[in-house]
């Protein structure tokens, strides 16, 4: 554990106060949760012994991949100066932070945040009239009327979105019924199903809304389907533990019943390889996705588990690609980057569709931008491809 820190702790120091050239050099900030004043005391001893909390571990991973990417536009002499800030520092808030001198010809904000920090640094970009890329967080965090401000972590509105557009070209003619169970998230899903439903510009699907609360019971389930049609079950939930027992309820009705099962983003931490989904065919969205099978992605692996002696999650290639993938839009648009955050190129791994955002239509007033690419992901007998 203390040979990951070092590392950490080293790059951080080189990335913060790297010197720079006698040539213009284009400014991004970094915003990380770090935690490095919890990590390590004023001498620099590692304060968690042998153990490596968990709640380190996204930010640490985000930042290695934003170093990784550093590396290699280094080795290609990119121009660019990059600033660290520890969005969790003990010691520094993240309002003093934003006063930081340097911060004031950045071009640029990216960031693995919070709702809170997303609000805060998303109202300085506004300011600033420079870009924020929010890497992480899955929603808007309020912001309106903000054309600076980009979701690549597609929000829930937005999966919505691409799971009914997937299912009228894929399963228009099927049973389509939608299980929920009563909350507040639940109820925005089945609100934004109707939406879409009342202003699609194709013929509308016929979704039928069940609520089975927590506790239902295969028969609640076989009495709603149809054995005679593919029966399309969507979640219609955003909790992983509601998605798990829909799934293993219906596994034993795919004898009976043919079933595909239709879940939500948070899906991909579900091991669905278990024995009590067995049999049942399972669909759900995802705005990444990393297979590790690219020779970068493969090869990012590999220089990550040499260093780190352990496999990198998701968020490490988050990093590396938000951090690549933007910081060579910076460079070829020449500071002009704010007037071509939808522009398509520059794909590392996933192919972003950054599309404008208008939450109020009749004024037609630009909120944010979004990234409306999802990936969908087919899960049978335990392994995932894509369709």
């Amino acid at each position: 554990m203390k040979k990951y820190f070092f590392f950490l702790f080293s790059l951080f120091v080189i990335a913060e106060t790297a010197l720079a050239q006698n040539i213009v050099r284009h400014k991004i900030a970094v915003f990380a949760p770090l935690y490095l004043d919890s990590a390590f005391s004023y001498s620099g001893d590692y304060a968690f012994n042998k153990t490596f909390p968990r709640f380190l571990n996204a930010g640490a991973e985000f930042y290695q991949g934003v170093q990784a990417s550093l590396d290699s536009l280094q080795k290609k002499g990119a121009p660019l100066e990059v600033f660290i800030y520890d969005s969790r520092s003990a010691t520094t808030t993240l309002a003093q932070q934003l006063k930081a001198r340097e911060l004031d010809s950045v071009e640029m904000i990216i960031a693995h945040t919070n709702p809170t920090e997303t609000k805060l640094l998303a109202d300085v970009a506004l300011a600033k009239k420079i870009p924020f890329i929010s890497a992480t967080l899955p929603n808007d965090a309020g912001v309106t009327a903000n054309p600076y401000f980009v979701v690549l972590n597609t929000s829930l509105q937005g999966h919505i979105e691409g799971i009914y557009k997937m299912l009228q070209k894929n399963y228009a003619l099927d049973r389509i019924i939608l299980c929920r169970k009563p909350g507040q998230q639940e109820d925005a899903i089945k609100s934004h199903f109707t939406e879409l439903a009342r202003n699609t510009v194709s013929v509308p699907l016929n979704i039928k809304f069940v609520d089975v609360g927590d506790d239902f019971s295969a028969r609640l389930l076989a009495a709603q389907m149809d054995s005679t049609k593919r029966n399309i079950i969507i979640s219609g939930s955003m909790e992983e533990s509601f998605g798990a027992k829909l799934a293993s309820t219906l596994a034993p009705l795919t004898k009976s019943y043919p079933i595909l099962l239709v879940g939500m983003p948070t899906w991909d931490n579900v091991n669905f390889g278990r024995t009590e989904f067995k049999g049942l065919d399972i669909v759900y969205s995802a705005p990444f996705f990393y297979n590790r099978l690219t020779p970068l992605e493969s090869r990012l692996a590999t220089d990550f588990e040499k260093t780190i002696s352990s496999r990198p999650t998701d968020m490490y290639f988050r990093g590396y690609e938000t951090m690549m993938r933007f910081a060579l839009l910076l460079l070829d648009t020449n500071k002009d980057v704010a007037s071509n955050l939808t522009r398509k190129g520059n794909a590392i791994f996933t192919k972003f569709d950054i599309q404008p955002v208008f939450k109020d239509k009749k004024n037609m007033t630009l909120d944010y931008f979004e990234n409306k690419n999802l990936y969908f992901i087919r899960v049978s007998g335990g392994a995932k491809r894509l369709m």
